[in-house]
């Protein structure tokens, strides 16, 4: 007789994690492929908290980030230099207020 999957135990893995909120970078992991996104190439993230980065929507090919009005499409990940056209980054925290 088959048995069941133990108690706890994740039958399904979702389609998009965040996996680590690093000093240097956001790691995700989409569709079971990690994809590293440094601050350097992708600032929205830089002052980002772990609430924030980990409220991520997959959108058919796009990343959305509601809390962050931040929106990726997928191949932006892999192969940034294909996606030159980036927004600024808004300050954030006491530097917006001023």
């Amino acid at each position: 007789m088959p048995r069941s999957s133990a108690r706890g135990t994740r039958t399904s893995v979702p389609e998009v994690e965040v996996l680590a909120l690093m000093p240097h970078a956001l790691w995700l992991c989409v569709r079971g492929r990690e994809y590293m996104l440094d601050y350097a190439t992708f600032p929205w993230f830089a002052d980002a908290s772990i609430g924030e980065a980990r409220q991520v929507e997959l959108r058919f090919d796009h990343l959305y980030w509601p809390a962050l009005d931040v929106d990726l499409h997928l191949e932006s990940l892999s192969d940034p230099a294909r996606f030159p056209l980036m927004a600024r980054s808004k300050p954030r925290g006491r530097a917006a207020r001023r």
